[in-house]
């Protein structure tokens, strides 16, 4: 089979790693890719918004199976591109139409389509530009904190968390009137902050049957203790221990089958993945967000933990013929932590040369954003450089080795946070 793989973050790198090892795969392209997956296939250098580009070398290249990885050629439409061009009516796809990716691309829709189909979830509003004096009396009406989110895609930052109404009432004139995420922040929806613990939970559906793929736990912030601002992800883990077969149960009987239901109920055909951005409260989940994709680390901790050949598994997907296919997943922890350049999220250096890789031992290195030089060496290219990631039968034993082998890497500035998966203990 010949895939071809959209993205160049450690997601990317972490379904490369696990396609490349399948026995069915004849020939893995990354376009663009990372310093990391060139280990792992053929990068090609290709924007993941040219699709006539894109195109052109999938019927030259006589691809079978397309996986896109980040959101954004989903939600600019990419499966529709693709499907009305003549000669590509067998492509396997993995990712929803433009209408699936709204789930992600639109959070006033997502949130329509949860109160629809009775999927537990923050009560909320939304605002849009002229509706800003309004927004700003409806702050003054209600208790904080306040959770302040940019309806369209922000890179994972458009959410703003604050007990201050002031504070809040100046996000939400920064996020309408000044564009504070350009245009994801035309509309803003404001919602309950629910108090709890979140989590992420994974499937990987044909639109009628799914494969629930291991949980993950991720965390956001670039201080420890979760202080400072948001970022892309700093580290993941997984299995969360709170997430037991109880828990996971409601999971799926309240959110996940009715999720489906409703897709199906809208005509909104659907093969790929669904991410689950959860909140247990007392026990019960709440989406706090869906997402039309794999995460970004948390694909770095479940992935490694799937013992099955995922190739067929997304071929059956893309085929929609998921009903008769099962998983295997290990028991094991996994654990992730990103090596980030100074300053990250906001102004950084690139250019930093990497160092020490070979010291990591067992210890899986994903790339983010890397690049090869013209000597071969790897420099930094983003904001988050690399993932590392460990496994081993008890939390403390993933966290020990991921840690220690963090400390063998090295670039200038570099920076990582240290209490990944501590609060888990």
């Amino acid at each position: 089979m010949k895939v071809l793989l959209i993205g160049s973050g450690g997601r990317e790198h972490a379904l490369a790693w696990k396609i490349a090892r399948s026995p069915l795969l004849e020939k893995l392209y990354i376009a663009p890719g990372n310093a990391g997956t060139a280990m792992e296939g053929e990068n090609i250098s290709l924007a993941v918004d040219d699709f006539n580009a894109l195109a052109a070398f999938i019927l030259e290249r006589q691809i079978d199976l397309l996986v896109v990885g980040p959101e954004q050629p989903l939600a600019d439409g990419l499966r529709d591109d693709l499907e009305s061009r003549p000669g590509l009516e067998s492509l396997m796809i993995i990712g929803p139409g433009k209408a699936g990716a709204r789930l992600e691309s639109s959070k006033d829709f997502a949130k329509a389509f949860m109160h629809t189909h009775g999927i537990p979830c923050a009560a909320s509003r939304s605002f849009t530009r002229a509706q800003l004096p309004e927004g700003l009396a409806w702050l003054a009406q209600n208790k904080g904190p306040y959770v302040l989110k940019a309806d369209g895609l922000a890179a994972g930052k458009g959410v703003i968390i604050t007990s201050d109404l002031e504070e809040a009432q100046e996000t939400l004139r920064a996020m309408l009137q000044d564009a504070m995420f350009g245009d994801a922040s035309n509309t803003v929806v404001i919602e309950e902050f629910l108090q709890g613990i979140e989590l992420s939970v994974f499937v990987l559906t044909d639109g009628k049957d799914y494969l629930l793929l291991p949980e993950a736990k991720d965390y956001k912030r670039i201080g420890e203790g979760d202080t400072g601002q948001n970022t892309g992800g700093m580290g993941s883990v997984s299995p969360v221990p709170f997430a037991d077969k109880s828990f996971l149960g409601k999971v799926e009987s309240r959110i996940i089958k009715p999720t489906l239901a409703g897709l199906q109920q809208e005509s909104i055909p659907y093969k790929g993945f669904i991410f689950f951005g959860l909140m247990n409260v007392g026990g019960d989940p709440f989406v706090i967000e869906y997402n039309v994709r794999m995460g970004d680390p948390e694909t770095q901790s479940v992935i490694p933990r799937i013992e099955s050949d995922l190739l067929p598994l997304l071929a059956a997907a893309a085929r929609g013929e998921l009903g008769h296919q099962s998983l295997r997943i290990s028991p094991d922890y996994c654990c992730s932590v990103i090596l980030a350049s100074g300053g990250y999220p906001e102004a950084y250096e690139k250019d930093k040369l990497v160092t020490g890789l070979r010291e990591t031992g067992d210890v899986l290195v994903f790339h983010a954003g890397t690049r090869l030089d013209e000597e071969k060496k790897i420099r930094s290219s983003g904001g988050r450089v690399l993932s590392l990631t460990a496994m081993g039968p008890h939390l403390d034993d993933a966290l020990s080795a991921v840690y220690e082998a963090s400390c063998q890497v090295h670039f200038d500035q570099r920076y990582f946070r240290r209490d990944i998966g501590k609060d888990l203990r």
